[in-house]
């Protein structure tokens, strides 16, 4: 059974400990990978389902990042691991699963299965990575678009990412290495805006970076460097 008594167990012991400026950072670090973590997800996810419009926009997004912030303060109140959206939710998509009663009856089915949880256990890690292998595979597909939407037309898809242009092609491809190598989508999408942005002042196209693209930039530099520098004992 659950720890109920963790119910509830606030503890701001960081600030006295870390001091204020190094636990501000270290708060801001965990929201920084909670949040390009779930618009991995979501943006992932909902082009494997068909809900991205012609930009790659995800219409409404606000609902989902705001039913992700929920989860995950709720996961927080109760001590346990943040409650975020996983890239898992696309072997619901590949079934059929296109509403909210996908979700609903999922987590009936994980309330049902955290009894089981100890027999779960025993299914050893490789046999369930071929599974995650197909669900990366569907992902992966979202990369490929058909070159003209109209209906039974049977014209060969053309890449989603336009390789050929550097500023494009070379930050997707750090995404693409860099997540399965460092266990982290938030690694990833940081080093494709940094790369991005770098490349973009390099062309002396500096103007064409939208301020967020700068800010973002900016705040996943701190993201890399913050264990650095707490590790050197400078903050």
């Amino acid at each position: 059974m659950p720890d109920f008594s963790l119910f509830g167990a606030f503890d701001f012991g960081a600030f006295g400990k870390l001091g204020i400026t190094a636990a501000v950072l270290w708060i801001f670090s965990l929201m920084l990978s909670d949040f390009f973590d779930t618009m991995g997800t979501v943006v992932g996810v909902g082009g494997q389902a068909g809900y991205l419009d012609k930009k790659g926009d995800l219409p409404q997004v606000n609902r989902p990042l705001l039913v992700d912030s929920v989860a995950a303060i709720a996961g927080g109140a109760v001590s346990a691991s943040s409650a975020t959206t996983y890239i898992e939710s696309g072997a619901g998509v590949a079934q059929g699963g296109r509403t909210g009663w996908v979700a609903i009856v999922v987590g009936v089915l994980f309330l049902a299965a955290m009894f089981f949880s100890p027999i779960a256990g025993i299914v050893p890690g490789q046999a369930t990575a071929a599974a995650l292998i197909i669900v990366g595979y569907l992902m992966m597909a979202t990369l490929t678009k058909a070159e003209s939407e109209a209906e039974h037309d049977t014209t060969e898809p053309k890449a989603g990412i336009n390789f050929g242009n550097l500023a494009f092609g070379l930050p997707a491809v750090l995404i693409i290495t860099i997540m399965p190598l460092t266990y982290s989508i938030t690694n990833g999408i940081g080093a494709g805006f940094i790369a991005y942005v770098l490349i973009r002042v390099v062309q002396g196209k500096a103007r064409e970076v939208n301020w967020l693209l700068w800010v973002s930039s900016l705040a996943f530099m701190l993201y890399f460097v913050f264990p650095y520098l707490q590790a050197k004992g400078w903050v």
